[in-house]
């Protein structure tokens, strides 16, 4: 094993394919030279940019920040909402060589100010309804109208590629994952643009794509909405947070705005479809819908293919550290008889994978095992925290943790995650596994499965589950599904329906707060 202290970007082995003085500015200031007067990024109000104003503009960024005292390789915080403004304040921090560090402006203040501590912000960009930021950095900035216009006055940074690095921190992005503790994801221009360039080959973008930003800024899944329309001349329309999760207006907004590419995760989707109305609106300019972040219940991937039958449906697998790395063409149809999600494919060209055991030795193929992946967009660290990677054939090997089986024809199947696995009366058990299970019954339309270690029954399995439509199964019902569909010792010990199931910032089921409300209800026992 080899380990990396988080704390710097160093030369990585195994990056060779990346361009040398690959920059995600590059993007933006090739777009402006070819497309001027084409707009780049539109706000919800229909406000837009064209690509000239969003270069110099964050020119002018750029030179606000140098001067108050941003040096390469600095930390940069945007605690902001989503508007063309943090559009254009990431791209001005980034052609100063700093790295943007995005916070969700909503979330709680003790977690905001622990990210801005931890990676050591030089200047905080806030919204001035963000209270408390004081003491983080050397210098908050509440970027109301008037102060941003006195940025928008200042002297431009005139811009040196020739200084650029491809190791260069691009911007850090915290994930909680399993612990629930905020980890910064370090990601180099290199890993980005990496990433990026696949995505544009795959995608086939052209400055005709109308890409709608769903995803927060502070989730990877960004990247593709950010910097790929930019890459060929295209625009960006941001959604913010709460037309986000309407589907009505969410809807609306892809017709009104003509958008050819889409990409969220299944549960947006699935809203879409269920909520939408979609029978109501033209939306017949999508050409490409992509999703990520989570298993695709394949009732519900059926189910929006059916309302939108013309675009391309893609499945993109991957983490915060890794970007995007797998990939699958979804066909059409979806056979009738099929109930499995779809595997989440073979890698892409910008990365390469193996199936490795709990001993780091390969297994054969169709056997289950760890993914790994090496290639450039394979981020070098955790800031602040030592990295462990595998070295292996001169490379350098990242462990996703998600465990998977490949397949000749289709690429990797997953699993489930490493840390979703628990062990009751003797089995291993994907708690993936029971919640695919549970998605078959025609009534439930969510599912969540958590595992709750009781002192006197050992592990018990609970079943968190939304069935909009009266009545709800009952619980025997329920038994008798679960012993046709899942194996005996995979059902469910309990049976709990509820409105709604908890979701994070990043549209994921949040199992963190279930097993809250599960230790909750035992303390009142």
């Amino acid at each position: 094993m080899n380990s990396r202290a988080g704390l710097g970007v160093g030369p990585l082995s195994n990056c060779s394919m990346a361009t040398e003085g690959s920059h995600l500015c590059t993007y933006l200031e090739a777009s402006a030279s070819r497309h001027p007067r084409r707009f780049a990024a539109f706000d919800p109000d229909g406000t837009a940019l064209t690509y000239e104003e969003l270069n110099q503009r964050a020119n002018r960024v750029a030179g606000f920040l140098v001067n108050q005292g941003v040096r390469p390789g600095d930390r940069v915080g945007l605690v902001m909402p989503k508007t063309t403004m943090t559009f254009t304040a990431l791209f001005g921090i980034m052609k100063a060589r700093a790295a943007y560090v995005p916070i969700d402006w909503t979330g709680p203040l003790e977690r905001t100010r622990s990210i801005l501590t931890s990676c050591q912000v030089r200047v905080v960009l806030a919204d001035p309804r963000c209270q408390g930021l004081s003491g983080t950095a050397e210098a908050v900035v509440p970027l109301d109208a008037v102060t941003w216009d006195r940025i928008l006055q200042c002297e431009p940074l005139e811009t040196d590629a020739t200084a650029r690095r491809p190791d260069d921190l691009a911007y850090i992005l915290y994930t909680s994952g399993s612990s629930g503790i905020p980890k910064g994801v370090m990601t180099t221009q290199r890993n980005a643009t990496s990433y990026v360039d696949w995505c544009s080959g795959l995608f086939g973008a052209s400055q005709e794509d109308r890409f709608g930003n769903h995803a927060p800024f502070h989730f990877a899944m960004s990247i593709v909405d950010i910097f790929l329309p930019i890459k060929h001349g295209g625009s960006v329309h941001l959604v913010p947070e709460d037309l986000g999760k309407n589907p009505r207006e969410l809807a609306s907004f892809i017709g009104k705005q003509r958008l050819t590419v889409w990409y969220s995760t299944p549960a947006i989707l699935g809203l879409l479809a269920e909520h939408g109305n979609l029978n109501r609106v033209d939306c017949s300019s999508l050409r490409l819908v992509l999703f990520a972040g989570e298993a695709f219940p394949i009732k519900k991937l059926r189910r929006i293919m059916e309302v939108w039958p013309a675009p391309a449906y893609y499945n993109l697998w991957g983490s915060t550290e890794t970007n995007a790395c797998t990939y699958l063409p979804i066909p059409k149809p979806i056979p009738a008889e099929r109930t499995e999600p779809y595997p989440i494919g073979k890698a892409g060209s910008h990365c390469s994978a193996l199936v490795l055991d709990d001993d780091a030795m390969p297994v054969a193929q169709g056997q289950e095992g760890l993914l790994y992946l090496s290639g450039p967009s394979v981020f070098p660290g955790y800031w602040g925290r030592e990295t462990v990677f595998l070295d292996r054939d001169g490379l350098r090997w990242h462990n996703t943790g998600d465990v998977v089986r490949e397949l000749e024809n289709e690429g990797f199947v997953y699993v489930g995650r490493r840390d979703r696995m628990v062990k009751r009366r003797g089995y291993r058990i994907e708690l993936g596994e029971v919640e695919r299970g549970l998605y078959q019954h025609p009534a439930v339309t969510e599912a969540a499965a958590i595992a709750f270690q009781d002192n006197e029954l050992g592990t018990r399995i609970i079943a968190y589950l939304v069935a909009p439509q009266e009545p709800r199964p009952s619980m025997v019902e329920m038994k008798t599904f679960c012993n046709q569909h899942l194996p005996v010792y995979m059902n469910p010990d309990v049976f709990v329906f509820i409105e709604v199931l908890p979701r994070t910032r990043s549209n994921k089921v949040d199992y963190q707060a279930l097993i809250r409300r599960v230790q909750a209800e035992e303390k009142e026992k």
